[in-house]
């Protein structure tokens, strides 16, 4: 004889829209968030995405505003992301004069400046030029989101097809500020990515994103053709994963992985 086990499950006829929003909640609820500041969170950035394959000597950089207006909190040049901490971050306005008159900023930071003056919502970009990034900008094609992981930036980046050179003047500020529209990320062809982030985890987490989507797309275009996400799935899960409390959740795990081997960073 065969018995059937009755379960009395609460939320077997609840719809998929009421699940995320309680997970959302939940999230909310029960995850603590970290502890630190904005200084110590940027320096963790650094070290971060140094371990994720991001260094590339002293090119990329990575800013945020600063309590004063039109300053910014960024790297030393000279410095590589794996030797960054709390302590020796440096304060610039936006002519990149370093407020404490220590040290300098790297010069291609003042395209970070034309991104901040133009997208007020912008609080934190990263610029780098990680491994296959760099590879994928040299075949001349746009990012292609096409697997769930990755889909916070489904729809969400620009595509630069011109390199315009040197990264040190205004117009490569003014281009890429333009390119960047409406999203977070700009892809860049023969040179990078950029991403931005309301907080500093948002755009680390899309940072770390962008390299492996590249990845994903350089395995995938080896094997055969890559095929296109559902629209309205692809942005659902867009804008699942695109939580302010989703991003420090995120960024909190990477923390603790980074601050095992970088407990000198804060």
């Amino acid at each position: 004889m065969q018995y059937t086990r009755r379960v009395n499950m609460k939320t077997a006829s609840t719809t998929k829209l009421d699940l995320m929003a309680s997970a959302q909640l939940d999230m909310k609820k029960i995850i603590q968030d970290i502890q630190l500041s904005e200084r110590q969170k940027l320096a963790l950035t650094c070290r971060i995405l140094f371990d994720k394959g991001h260094d590339a000597g002293v090119a990329g950089q990575i800013t945020c505003r600063a309590t004063k207006s039109d300053t910014y909190l960024t790297q030393r040049f000279g410095l590589g992301f794996d030797e960054i901490s709390a302590d020796n971050l440096m304060e610039v306005d936006h002519d990149l004069k370093p407020l404490d008159g220590e040290g300098m900023a790297n010069p291609a930071n003042r395209f970070h400046t034309w991104v901040y003056k133009e997208h007020p919502e912008v609080n934190c970009i990263v610029h780098t030029h990680p491994t296959y990034i760099s590879a994928l900008s040299m075949l001349k094609v746009p990012l292609i989101i096409s697997q769930m992981d990755t889909c916070a930036l489904y729809n969400d980046c620009s595509f630069v097809e011109n390199w315009p050179g040197v990264p040190v003047g205004n117009e490569e500020g003014i281009l890429i500020s333009k390119a960047l529209g409406n999203n977070r990320a700009v892809f860049l062809a023969h040179h990078g990515q950029l991403v931005t982030g309301k907080t500093i985890e948002e755009a680390c987490n899309l940072a770390i994103l962008i390299e492996r989507a590249a990845k994903l797309q350089l395995l995938a275009m080896s094997a055969g053709q890559v095929q296109p996400l559902p629209h309205d799935l692809a942005q659902e899960a867009h804008d699942w994963v695109s939580t302010d409390k989703r991003n420090r959740v995120n960024f909190a795990y990477y923390a603790r992985q980074a601050l095992k081997k970088h407990n000198d960073c804060i």
